[in-house]
């Protein structure tokens, strides 16, 4: 998927990047991109293996695969930052009720 699919063009000086331990990760990933996807620009690999969300504030980009979700969020001040991570984390945590997923930012 290009990095470029979905996103707007915009300046991001920050990033963080979660690394998920899940064997769910495709399944949340596919529910994420789609949910955002009747807001947001967003789009997804057929097989959830790549997507993105293009927020307002800032960029979503996540990777799955068997063990792991991967997820980066670009944005363009701590703010932005911080909000996105808000979203990401609050989301996910609601989609994967089933487990208690571990989401450190770095």
């Amino acid at each position: 998927m290009p990095a470029s699919s979905t996103s707007k063009t915009g300046d991001w000086f920050m990033n963080a990047t979660a690394i998920i331990p899940t064997n769910s990760a495709q399944r949340y990933l596919g529910q994420f991109v789609s949910h955002f996807s009747h807001k947001l620009p967003a789009a997804r690999e057929p097989d959830n293996s790549q997507g993105e969300v293009s927020f307002m504030s800032g960029l979503c980009t996540l990777d799955a695969d068997a063990q792991k979700l991967s997820i980066i969020v670009n944005a363009g001040s701590p703010e932005d930052l911080d909000r996105l991570k808000e979203v990401v984390d609050r989301h996910l945590l609601r989609f994967a009720f089933r487990e208690e997923l571990q989401i450190v930012w770095r």
